[in-house]
C-alpha cells in the first residue's frame, strides 16, 4: 500500500492533471463551437453529456493503449509514390492526421460563416445539428484531442490508477468549465475569432505531427512536427495582438467620442453667436 501512495505516484498524478488541463483548452473551444449548432436551451446539456461519454471512452482508450500500445505504432499501410508522397502510416498517425484535417476544416468553415454576408436566419438553419449528432462529434473529437495526451500520460507513469484518476479529474474539470467558456465567448463575441484561429493552429499542429509520425515525405521534403514551444509562442502572440487591438479600439472610440463632443460644443457656440 505504501508504494501505491508514494510521492512518485502523487507527483506523476499532478503532472498528468497539469498536462491534460493545458492541452484541454483547445478541446473546450471545439466543444463550444459544436454545441452552438443545437438549440440554445439544449446547449449546456449537449456539452455535459458529450464530455461525460467522452470521459468514459477516454478510460477505455487508456486501458486499450496500456495493453496494446505496440499495435498502434506498427504501420498498416505504406505510400511509395517516389518524389511525390512517401510514408508508412500507423493507427496513431492516422487518428492524428484525420483529426487535424477535420479540425482545420471546421475552423475554416466557421471563419467563412462568420465573415459571409448572408441571411442570418437561413444560415442558422443550415448550420443547425441535432442533439445526437452534436454529442457524437464532441465525443469523437474529444478522443482525437485526448489520444496524444493519453500517450504522454502512459510515458509519465505505468500505474493505472494514477492515469485513470488524472483522466477523470481533468474530465470533471472540463465539464465544470465548459458552460463558463461558452458563456464567455457568447458575451465577448470578438474572442470567437481568436478562438477559431487558435483551433486552426491546433489543426496545423496535429497535421504536422501526424505527418511526422508517418515519416511522410511530400515532393521529397520531410514533414516535421510543429514544436510545442513554437505553438505556445504563436498562441501567446495571437492573444497579445488580440488584447492590444481591443484596447486600441477602445482608445480610438474614446478619441472619436471626444472629437464629436468638441465639434458639438463648437456648433452650439456658433449658434449662440
Amino acid at each position: 500500500m505504501e508504494s501505491i501512495f508514494s510521492v512518485e505516484n502523487w507527483f506523476a498524478l499532478m503532472m498528468i492533471i497539469m498536462l491534460q488541463a493545458v492541452l484541454g483548452f483547445d478541446n473546450l473551444l471545439y466543444i463550444s463551437i459544436e454545441a452552438n449548432k443545437v438549440e440554445p436551451s439544449k446547449r449546456s446539456m449537449v456539452r455535459k453529456v458529450g464530455l461525460a461519454i467522452a470521459i468514459g471512452l477516454r478510460l477505455v482508450l487508456l486501458f486499450v493503449l496500456v495493453k496494446a500500445i505496440a499495435l498502434f505504432q506498427e504501420p498498416f499501410f505504406t505510400m511509395n509514390w517516389v518524389g511525390v508522397i512517401e510514408g508508412e502510416v500507423n493507427f496513431h498517425a492516422l487518428i492524428v492526421l484525420v483529426g487535424g484535417v477535420f479540425i482545420l476544416y471546421t475552423a475554416i468553415q466557421e471563419i467563412f460563416h462568420m465573415i459571409s454576408i448572408t441571411d442570418y436566419e437561413e444560415e442558422a438553419k443550415k448550420s443547425r445539428r441535432t442533439v445526437t449528432t452534436a454529442i457524437c462529434w464532441i465525443v469523437a473529437m474529444n478522443l482525437v484531442f485526448s489520444f496524444d495526451t493519453i500517450l504522454a500520460t502512459i510515458a509519465l507513469t505505468d500505474v493505472f490508477w494514477v492515469m485513470a484518476v488524472g483522466v477523470i479529474t481533468t474530465g470533471i474539470g472540463m465539464i465544470l468549465l465548459a458552460d463558463r467558456v461558452a458563456e464567455f465567448l457568447e458575451k465577448n463575441r470578438m474572442y470567437q475569432v481568436l478562438g477559431l484561429f487558435v483551433l486552426m493552429l491546433v489543426g496545423i499542429l496535429l497535421v504536422s505531427e501526424g505527418g511526422y509520425l508517418s515519416n511522410l515525405k511530400l515532393f521529397g521534403y520531410d514533414i516535421l512536427p510543429m514544436a510545442k514551444s513554437t505553438f505556445y509562442f504563436v498562441l501567446f502572440v495571437m492573444v497579445a495582438v488580440d488584447l492590444v487591438q481591443g484596447r486600441y479600439k477602445k482608445k480610438l472610440m474614446k478619441e472619436r467620442a471626444h472629437i464629436e463632443k468638441l465639434a458639438n460644443a463648437a456648433k452650439e457656440a456658433n449658434l449662440k453667436v
